[in-house]
């Protein structure tokens, strides 16, 4: 049977990444060894990076002054790195709560400043994005998370602010044409729109860095990684080859503005389905709906288990829903086909036609 993948992370790649990834784990570009042991102080990885570098700055129109970075870690691990960095001890960083990634970022920017929470969407249980808020002009910087995977929500905007704006996008990262330059760091880890876990992309302005007297860790200061380029450890080089091959099949697409339309398409397919089958309701606010993400539930408690079972049966993979949501979620990265969309939406038919 073929299987749909809907999982939330690690996540479903393109074809084309899978195919010449596998091919290059075998030999890399005919130079007779692997990707997984290429030295990565070689010529050759040193273009995987240059040219990955470069795609990134193509593909989201990333001005010239900016840095691309492919760090370990993940995004957990910048959580830290960016208060580290960018906050003082006796600083006040402006934080905006959205859900459980942006609950840990507080939690940890916490050890190194003050965090003022200017909004959050916890009275409702994250299901629509904050409107109304203030960022002080003394803060420290400015920190969203740009899309909430467990609870189906996503910020449509790029914010305007007179303080240095930092975002995790590690779930809608190239997804949708975005304004670079109204960020001063964005960080993203690979596994939702990029590649396989164990690579953290980041874009930032260095002009933010160098403002902080703590001493910084070399393998957490993100100047140390900029002088290296990317290369003062050993880099996850697999999941770096693996991005690139995504990010070459992304510009063959006809790059940001045509997956954009793709995504869009996607999002309303399933969303409209949801909206009309007399089973399901959404559970975020309609105009904070993630297009990568989308959360739903059954209308009665009974028919969750029920219809995870039928979908499984019709080969939908991860689709069960976070156990602080319920009901169910269907990840719609870059590398879903609208014809997956498509199939689930039929279940979803299919379901209800059976159980009137």
């Amino acid at each position: 049977m073929k299987k749909y993948n809907f999982n939330a992370g690690p996540s479903i790649l393109p074809a084309y990444t899978l195919e010449n990834t596998s091919r290059a784990i075998i030999e890399l570009d005919n130079i007779g060894l692997s990707i997984l042991e290429i030295s990565h102080r070689s010529k050759d990885f040193q273009k995987i990076v240059d040219d990955s570098v470069a795609l990134v700055k193509e593909l989201l129109n990333v001005p010239e002054e900016y840095m691309v970075l492919f760090l370990g870690g993940g995004a957990s691990l910048q959580f830290s790195m960016v208060p580290y960095n960018l906050l003082g001890e006796s600083q006040t960083a402006a934080y905006l709560e959205t859900g459980a990634w942006s609950q840990k970022a507080i939690k940890e920017a916490k050890l190194f400043g003050n965090v003022n929470v200017v909004a959050s969407s916890a009275d409702k249980n994250f299901t629509y994005i904050p409107k109304q808020f203030t960022v002080p002009a003394d803060s420290a910087y400015f920190h969203i998370t740009s899309n909430n995977t467990i609870y189906g929500t996503e910020i449509k905007e790029d914010y305007s602010v007179n303080v240095p704006l930092i975002a995790d996008m590690s779930s809608n990262i190239f997804s949708k044409p975005i304004d670079v330059s109204k960020y001063s760091l964005i960080y993203a880890g690979a596994q939702k729109n990029l590649g396989p876990a164990g690579v953290t992309l980041v874009i930032l302005k260095p002009d933010i860095l160098g403002k902080i007297e703590r001493k910084i860790p070399s393998m957490l200061d993100y100047k140390i990684h900029i002088k290296n380029n990317s290369l003062y450890n050993t880099p996850p080089a697999f999941a770096i080859y693996a991005s690139f091959m995504t990010l070459q099949w992304l510009k063959k697409l006809g790059g940001i503005k045509e997956i954009d339309k793709k995504n869009e398409a996607k999002a309303n397919l399933l969303y409209d389905e949801i909206d009309r089958n007399s089973f399901f309701k959404g559970t975020a606010e309609k105009d904070s709906r993630s297009r990568m993400n989308v959360c739903f539930l059954a209308n009665t408690p009974e028919l969750e288990e029920k219809f995870l079972k039928f979908s499984a049966e019709h080969g939908m993979v991860g689709i069960k829903g976070h156990r602080s949501v319920g009901g169910f979620r269907a990840s719609l990265y870059n590398a879903m086909p609208i014809e997956s969309v498509q199939v689930l939406v039929d279940t979803m038919k299919e379901f209800e036609k059976l159980n009137s």
